[in-house]
């Protein structure tokens, strides 16, 4: 009788072995390298995502994007055709919690800055504007120029924001 078992479940295709649901941890380093920074700190998810939560595994990929105009949440997205959606709380997001517990904006919104694209042995700089005030580490959105799409980068010096590239 063991060995019918055996060989039956050779005979099951190998997508039908892959996991059932997605994993959750992915989407806990996803949202920390959105967020920029790591969970339970300023900025970054309040709180792991719920463990009790049952994901249909999302084989096309995933979505990120902030939840309104305050920030208060990550929206992550599957984007498989019947794919699910779920919001991440963010803690410490409000611009004046984080101004005063951060100090005075080095950045003021409308300024000219520079750009600073970084990775593994390479940097390139461009000018842009920022699109919001923002305190030093903190992460704003900003235009480069020529480019229609905002992006977000964190303040590293008055003037100066970063968009590391891992």
């Amino acid at each position: 009788m063991k060995r019918i078992i055996l060989s039956l479940a050779l005979a099951i295709p190998f997508p039908a072995l892959a996991a059932p649901f997605q994993d959750l941890a992915t989407l806990d380093s996803e949202v920390m390298r959105f967020t920029g920074v790591p969970t339970g700190s300023p900025g970054g998810a309040s709180l792991p995502v719920d463990r009790r939560l049952k994901l249909a595994a999302c084989r096309q990929g995933l979505a990120l994007g902030w939840n309104g105009a305050r920030r208060d949440a990550v929206v992550v997205q599957c984007t498989d055709p019947d794919g699910w959606r779920i919001f991440v709380p963010v803690s410490g997001t409000s611009a004046a919690g984080t101004a005063a517990a951060a100090g005075p904006p080095v950045v003021a919104r409308g300024e000219v800055v520079t750009i600073v694209v970084s990775g593994d042995g390479f940097s390139v700089s461009q000018s842009g504007q920022a699109l919001e005030a923002g305190v030093l580490g903190a992460w704003i959105r900003v235009q480069p120029d020529g480019r229609k799409e905002p992006l977000r980068a964190r303040i590293v010096r008055p003037g100066m924001v970063s968009v590391p590239v891992r």
